[in-house]
């Protein structure tokens, strides 16, 4: 068996420093970047109604009454301060690739920004719509953490179970096809393999959302290409 590879992993930022300052906000962007990130990860929504492309979660994220525009989001990610920060752009629903793809390209990030769903029908929609874009695809597609609820716990790790047996070679085969660049994972379904196997097909692998700091280091440990995390004070 290959020998594992000990190296610093990307601290990404989870909606730029939830724990330090509301997520998706301009205060936690700043606090992420204040701790030392090296990427930040934010949410896109549509609003109901409008289609005014938002930083919010979900729907009842969207409501807030400081709730921020993408355009608004981006022209504070592209100033002097966050030059050399990637970005994370997580799409919460599908139809609105383009206009995402328009307003980055507006900014003049499209080039340091990983745009991530956990809809194919999306990852397909974007390799037509931007060649040569920096893809992600999130697994498991969930809209809430299952580990979170005792009853929910049980089934999640039978799943998870199945799961981390075929998804280490249903990803490579995906990325080595072309289809995306990396896979954004929940960090129960990182097994060594999968993190073997990601690098080996060409691919970066990502873990979300953790929280703790010996996690961390257990997942840079294997080799991941990032992890995301709610507070990145976490990282050593």
């Amino acid at each position: 068996m290959p020998e594992l590879t000990q190296r610093r992993a990307k601290r990404v930022g989870h909606k730029g420093a939830h724990h330090i300052a509301p997520g998706n906000t301009l205060a936690s962007f700043d606090a992420a970047l204040e701790a030392g990130v090296d990427m930040i990860e934010f949410d896109v929504l549509p609003e109901r109604g409008t289609g005014r492309l938002l930083l919010a979660h979900d729907y009842g994220d969207a409501k807030r009454p400081d709730v921020l525009e993408l355009a608004d989001g981006l022209a504070h990610l592209c100033s002097a301060p966050y030059d050399g920060v990637e970005l994370d752009v997580d799409l919460k629903g599908t139809g609105y690739e383009q206009e995402v793809v328009d307003a980055l390209r507006a900014h003049d990030l499209l080039d340091r920004t990983l745009i991530s769903t956990m809809e194919l029908e999306s990852i397909d929609r974007l390799v037509d719509i931007a060649p040569g874009a920096r893809l992600g695809l999130s697994v498991p597609k969930l809209r809430r953490d299952p580990l979170e609820q005792w009853y929910t716990r049980v089934p999640a790790y039978v799943v998870g179970s199945v799961a981390r047996e075929f998804l280490p070679g249903w990803a490579a085969r995906a990325m080595r096809a072309g289809r995306f660049d990396a896979l954004m994972c929940h960090h129960a379904l990182v097994t060594p393999r999968l993190a073997r196997a990601i690098p080996a097909a060409g691919g970066e692998l990502y873990v979300w959302t953790v929280d703790d700091a010996a996690r961390i280091a257990r997942l840079e440990a294997m080799g991941v290409a990032g992890v995301i995390t709610n507070d990145p004070r976490l990282f050593s």
